[in-house]
């Protein structure tokens, strides 16, 4: 299950846990929560980064082949604001 993270949008009225940025183990089909849980202040769910392995399985699974047999579209950044597909 991923982890998401929350923080109050009122940092003024928050508890100690939503002011600071607080990470919620939630399944992906969960609503997000609307609440802190400690104190019931309203949150919003941050935009965070995810981590990738790139462990020589994980290198096996995205590659081009991998990718294209599953369905998925690659793009790789040429600069410029310009992107190539290549799978």
């Amino acid at each position: 299950m991923p982890l998401y993270e929350y923080q109050a949008e009122d940092t003024g009225r928050s508890c100690d846990r939503c002011r600071e940025a607080f990470t919620v183990r939630q399944a992906m089909s969960d609503p997000p929560l609307q609440t802190c849980p400690d104190c019931g202040s309203a949150v919003r769910r941050l935009i965070s980064t995810c981590s990738v392995s790139t462990t020589p399985s994980t290198r096996a699974m995205l590659s081009d082949r991998n990718l294209k047999a599953k369905g998925f579209t690659k793009l790789v950044n040429e600069g410029g604001g310009r992107f190539r597909r290549t799978v």
